[in-house]
């Protein structure tokens, strides 16, 4: 058996992500779907769209710090068009609630999506982070 080489059985290795929710896959492998944060209202109404993870994690932190610094009262993050969530996007998520919560506001999550809503419920969030559905806030 002296050298001959065995066959390399091993699974070939995957580099990058694979596609997901949030993610399209191009000729040139999976694409990141672009994050958005719009101020619907200046300081009162944020529409969130695409995947808040870690590539949108800087961005949406500072914007967010902005519209609680910007307003009073509730301030509603639409999430009706959040295609995904990861754990550095719920640490944005909570750590928004703080800053509001010192600053006399309320962070209110509108029409959770359910694949977010069950992340939420997972990690117990559901329990500090006030959700509703567009019906009930103006």
């Amino acid at each position: 058996m002296r050298g001959r080489t065995q066959p390399d059985t091993r699974l070939p290795r995957l580099s990058g992500r694979l596609p997901g929710p949030g993610l399209r896959r191009t000729r040139g492998g999976p694409v990141h779907e672009p994050f958005a944060l719009t101020a619907v209202a200046r300081g009162h109404l944020l529409a969130l769209t695409g995947r808040l993870d870690v590539i949108a994690a800087a961005d949406a932190r500072l914007a967010l710090a902005d519209a609680v610094d910007d307003g009073e009262g509730d301030l509603v993050l639409d999430l009706a068009e959040l295609a995904a969530v990861d754990a550095t996007g719920l640490g944005v998520l909570v750590g928004a609630h703080r800053r509001a919560g010192r600053s006399g506001r309320t962070l209110v999550l509108r029409d959770v999506p359910p694949s977010v809503g069950r992340l939420l419920l997972v990690t117990r969030l559901d329990k500090v982070l006030r959700q509703s559905s567009s019906s009930h806030v103006a």
